[in-house]
C-alpha cells in the first residue's frame, strides 16, 4: 500500500521551495511582520533583492517542513541540531529573511527598513552552524559589510610588506644620497 503524502500540490511545492531557500541560505533570520502593508514589504524585497536576499511569508508548519527537509552540515551550512533550536520560535507568525551571500548587508537592509516603517523585529535566526539570538542578529547587522571586511584585512595583510618595501627603498635612497654626496664632493675638492 502507498503512502498518502501530506498537504496539497501547492503546499507541496512550497515546502519544496522553502527547502531549496534553507539549503542555498548563508544566514536566516525569522522575524515578526504584523502590521506592515503589502505595498511596503514589496519594497524591501526589491531592496533586499540587491543584497542577495529574500524575505518569505510562509505557513510556520510549511517552514517547519522544510527546515526538517533541508541538507544539512555542508560547510557554512545549517546543522539538524541549530534547525531544532529556533523550532520554537515558529510559533506565531512569522517572515523569514534568507540571506544567501553577504550576511550583514541584507540584515542592514532589514532593519534599517523595520526602523523606518516603525513595526516589525528580528526574533533570532540561525548563521552558518551559529544559532543567534535576537540580540546577536542586531549585532551582526552592525558589522560592516563584507567587502569592506575583506579590505580591511587585505591593508592588514599589506602593512608589513609595505614596510618593507619602504624600509628597503629608504636604505636605497640612504645609499644614492651618500654617493651623491662624496660625488659632489670630490667635485668640489
Amino acid at each position: 500500500m502507498k503512502h498518502a503524502s501530506k498537504g496539497t500540490p501547492k503546499k507541496q511545492a512550497t515546502v519544496t521551495e522553502l527547502t531549496d531557500k534553507v539549503g542555498r541560505a548563508t544566514s536566516i533570520v525569522l522575524t515578526e511582520y504584523q502590521g506592515i502593508k503589502h505595498k511596503q514589504l514589496e519594497e524591501l524585497r526589491r531592496n533586499l533583492k540587491k543584497t542577495n536576499a529574500e524575505f518569505v511569508v510562509a505557513k510556520n508548519r510549511l517552514l517547519k517542513r522544510a527546515l526538517r527537509a533541508a541538507p544539512f552540515g555542508a560547510q557554512g551550512k545549517p546543522t539538524a541540531h541549530s534547525i531544532k533550536s529556533i523550532e520554537p520560535l515558529l510559533e506565531q507568525p512569522n517572515a523569514t529573511l534568507f540571506a544567501y551571500g553577504d550576511e550583514a548587508a541584507p540584515l542592514k537592509e532589514l532593519l534599517k527598513f523595520f526602523k523606518a516603517v516603525g513595526l516589525g523585529k528580528t526574533k533570532g535566526g540561525i548563521l552558518g552552524t551559529q544559532v543567534l539570538t535576537d540580540a546577536e542578529v542586531t549585532r551582526l547587522a552592525s558589522l560592516p559589510s563584507r567587502d569592506m571586511l575583506l579590505g580591511i584585512l587585505a591593508r592588514q595583510l599589506n602593512a608589513p610588506i609595505q614596510g618593507l618595501h619602504y624600509g628597503l627603498q629608504w636604505n636605497l635612497n640612504t645609499l644614492v644620497w651618500a654617493l651623491s654626496a662624496v660625488k659632489e664632493k670630490k667635485r668640489t675638492n
